[in-house]
């Protein structure tokens, strides 16, 4: 991923050193249950030796790399020199006792399991944020009138703080799958070249996934399973799309014609190199670009799921682009997010301008129930209702002064059972509102 959208605790994870580090560390743990065991031959004495003494270099890995073209080897050749630096000559190098029994997946799939722990971790807390900002929000805008739209067209009135508690839902249900998808990867596998412990033996494969957090894989081939990945790959995409439901929201809200939302404006911020009085949504636009990336890159963990046999290294090249990728983009989405959720600016008389534009259209659904309650079939009342609305749609399309809706009724000898009293109440906004309530009391149960 590009620097431009690279957080510095998101992009270590995925760091060379930081993978290393996380090498380095399976390696001693190894050593140190080999130790534990007795039975390979390392003394506890050589194991404490390569836990004070093992170190990299990646300049070193890298030169060494050129040559031998095999990342694994070119690490344990660069820390073994660093073990065996201080050892008196003659002496039997700690080294040699490094990897023993073991083969280039049991470090590399630990590892990238372990990595992706860590970089999940950091979603759960981006998403929990997140969370709890769209739940404050939506207790702030709790009575905030608006208009509800389905299909893009106004439906019935609801309150502005629905759409936050709605997000805050979503991400609730995003924070439970991520929570999920980090236990269904924190594996870690040491069980030699096809997964039959011939050269280690399986208590060294428990000794170090307990010391890292992780679970033992019950029965790795030569690599833990790609489904692990699969799954937290998907979790990821569903993550992005909720990101890109809440993007598009505030996009469709800012635009001029609605102009109910608009993301922060910051000071000295330019919209236009060509139109200075332009107000461009960017940052949400940016989250809805990267959700594309990240829902693609599902597919490439889809894809790598089937190998050859016990294992083949197809995945490895694509998995390494993909994974990092998708949780720096995501992770970058949520700052994004946080920022503009937190300090969305709303335009309550825009909204009330907005629900009455139709000249009260969007009551039309209580005045067909009240038509029904006075003995119409619902077929003869749903066709006054309609005759009436649609004449007024054709005023309000065409801009034609005209009367509203309301008054078209009361001028229909069809409704003459509707009394004033009655239409005053149907054609209050409050009046849909009257069991919405029972939303906020469910919100006020959510937690993070």
């Amino acid at each position: 991923m590009i620097d431009r959208y690279t957080r510095p605790e998101m992009g270590h994870i995925f760091s060379l050193e930081n993978k290393y580090a996380v090498w380095q560390e399976i390696e001693v743990l190894a050593c140190e249950a080999h130790a534990e065991l007795g039975e390979s031959g390392i003394t506890k004495e050589e194991a404490a030796w390569i836990r004070e003494h093992a170190a990299f270099n990646k300049q070193e890995v890298d030169e060494i790399e050129a040559v031998t073209n095999h990342d694994v080897i070119a690490f344990l050749t660069n820390m073994g020199s660093y073990i065996d630096a201080d050892v008196p000559a003659g002496q039997p190098k700690p080294s040699r006792w490094v990897h023993y029994g073991m083969t280039s997946s049991d470090l590399g799939d630990t590892a990238l399991c372990y990595q992706l722990v860590q970089a999940t971790d950091i979603l759960i807390e981006d998403c929990k944020k997140l969370g709890e900002i769209c739940k404050r929000r939506a207790f702030e805008e709790k009575d905030t009138l608006c208009v509800g739209r389905t299909h893009g067209i106004h439906a019935e009135p609801m309150t502005f703080g629905m759409k936050f508690g709605s997000w805050a839902w979503e991400l609730k249900r995003d924070l439970d799958r991520l929570r999920d998808a980090r236990n269904n990867v924190a594996f870690g596998a040491i069980s030699g070249a096809v997964g039959t412990y011939s050269s280690i033996d399986p208590r060294v494969e428990e000794y170090v996934c307990e010391h890292l957090g992780l679970v033992h894989d019950p029965l790795s081939t030569q690599v833990i399973s790609r489904d692990h990945h699969a799954y937290l790959a998907g979790v990821l995409a569903t993550t992005a799309a909720t990101c890109e439901r809440i993007a598009t929201e505030i996009r469709n809200l800012q635009k001029t014609d609605t102009l109910e939302a608009e993301e922060p404006f910051r000071k000295g911020q330019k919209g236009s190199s060509a139109m200075p009085h332009k107000r461009n949504p960017i940052t949400v636009e940016k989250v809805c670009g990267l959700s594309r990336v990240v829902k693609a890159n599902a597919q490439v963990a889809f894809d790598n799921v089937a190998l050859w046999h016990e294992r083949d290294i197809s995945h490895s090249s694509a998995e390494r682009v993909a994974q990092a990728d998708s949780f720096i983009a995501l992770d970058h989405m949520f700052s994004c997010l946080i920022r503009i959720v937190d300090g969305l600016v709303l335009y309550p008389a825009q909204m009330m301008a907005n629900l009455n534009k139709t000249r009260g259209l969007i009551y039309s659904s209580k005045v067909l129930l009240h038509l029904v309650d006075t003995g119409i079939t619902r077929e003869d009342a749903y066709k006054i209702v309609q005759e009436n609305a649609m004449a007024t749609w054709r005023e309000v399309q065409q801009c034609e002064p005209g009367s509203t809706f309301r008054e078209k009724l009361e001028a229909d000898p069809r409704c003459a059972k509707l009394q004033p009293s009655e239409l005053d109440a149907i054609f209050d906004p409050r009046s849909f509102l009257t069991r919405v309530g029972v939303v906020f009391d469910r919100l006020e149960q959510l937690e993070f």
